[in-house]
């Protein structure tokens, strides 16, 4: 899609665009965001609101996010919302896309932001027939293209491309920053391994000062900023790819408090000796139930993950499962009391909702309190 002037007025240009999978399945609509070829992992989220939050969450580099939700676009992009500075997903792809939002808050269009990071799109998909091709024959390989360009071509360069790995290194901040807060109670490191930024907010609302530090912090870089704790982020891909994270978990776990988050929770299972696997087509939306065993609450969660913790291989670690999925009865969440490590695979910080699990980060902060 492309704007252009007419009577004064910036308008719409549309470009015929196509999808097409790595069996052969082709979709057709038009271009939205960057016109670039894009050759990316196709995945489906179903919530109804918090598209600028995907958009811009760490966890969907490399991959093109199928939004079941009907209409996208339409209260525009505020710059409050962001998870991340420079949004690293590959694609989107949707039903209806609005580019003239009504919201008091948009400071920018959905678009504006997919041509500046070079995000590519494609609208006018039955994006419900698309999710249930993936939840029947799992997550693929796609690509998004400009609709001349045959199909035979296309599919061709799909099989001669691989997706890339270690996603983690190419989000992980470079070098350490802190984000402050008034009156500190507590010091935190958190090893970004895709962070997101309402985790920090998260922590900062509770009176942490929190250190971000790259994947790659070693032991001693951690132990001589003197935390209270350690938290392990969220971030894109295979857990496995994260080895110095893993090194650094089965280093200091017993050492400090540690609290871990989605990708983080899958690290903390291989530190201590459990395995991950890769889900079908994955958990995300907005909506996902959780039973709490330790209460027998049942919490609704946001979720957005690939790999899951093989809850046979935690026998023997000394973890235990805390939290399970009602959906497929997948492990949600995991603790070793007597080192005093625990973590949840759902985004207790998750905005805009729900908020049911925000107490998670509340015992992270009574844990480092020695309650």
């Amino acid at each position: 899609m492309r704007m252009r002037t007419w009577n004064g007025r910036r308008v719409r240009e549309l470009m015929k665009a196509t999808l097409i999978l790595a069996n052969g399945s082709v979709f057709s609509g038009t271009s939205i965001g960057s016109t670039s070829d894009r050759i990316c992992e196709m995945v489906f989220n179903t919530s109804m609101v918090g598209y600028q939050e995907i958009l811009s969450d760490p966890s969907y580099t490399a991959q093109a996010v199928v939004m079941t939700y009907p209409l996208i676009g339409n209260y525009g992009m505020c710059n409050e919302d962001y998870e991340t500075d420079r949004p690293t997903i590959s694609g989107l792809v949707v039903r209806e896309f609005n580019s003239e939002p009504s919201n008091f808050r948009a400071a920018r269009t959905l678009e504006d932001v997919m041509i500046q990071y070079d995000i590519v799109g494609i609208a006018g998909v039955d994006t419900r027939r698309l999710a249930r091709h993936i939840r029947d024959e799992g997550t693929c390989k796609a690509l998004i293209v400009d609709a001349q360009t045959p199909s035979i071509a296309c599919l061709a360069k799909m099989r001669s491309t691989a997706l890339p790995t270690n996603q983690v290194s190419v989000v992980s901040t470079k070098s350490p920053w802190i984000s402050a807060c008034a009156n500190p109670k507590h010091r935190v490191v958190a090893v970004d391994c895709g962070i997101k930024h309402n985790i920090i907010r998260s922590l900062n609302a509770r009176g942490c000062e929190v250190t971000i530090v790259p994947w790659t912090v070693t032991v001693e870089e951690v132990m001589a900023m003197h935390p209270d704790g350690l938290f392990i982020s969220n971030g894109p891909g295979n857990p496995e790819d994260a080895k110095p994270v893993i090194a650094l978990v089965r280093a200091l776990r017993g050492k400090l408090p540690i609290f871990g988050i989605c990708l983080g929770h899958q690290i903390i299972a291989l530190a201590y000796g459990a395995s991950t696997y890769k889900l079908k087509f994955g958990h995300r939306g907005g909506n996902h139930p959780v039973k709490n065993l330790q209460t027998g609450k049942v919490e609704i969660t946001s979720q957005n993950h690939s790999y899951a913790v093989k809850a046979d291989s935690l026998v023997g670690t000394g973890l235990t499962v805390t939290h399970v999925n009602l959906l497929d009865g997948t492990v949600e969440g995991q603790k070793c009391a007597a080192d005093r490590i625990f973590s949840v695979q759902y985004h207790p910080e998750s905005a805009p909702g729900p908020q049911d699990s925000a107490y998670l980060f509340d015992e992270f902060i009574a844990m480092m309190e020695g309650k």
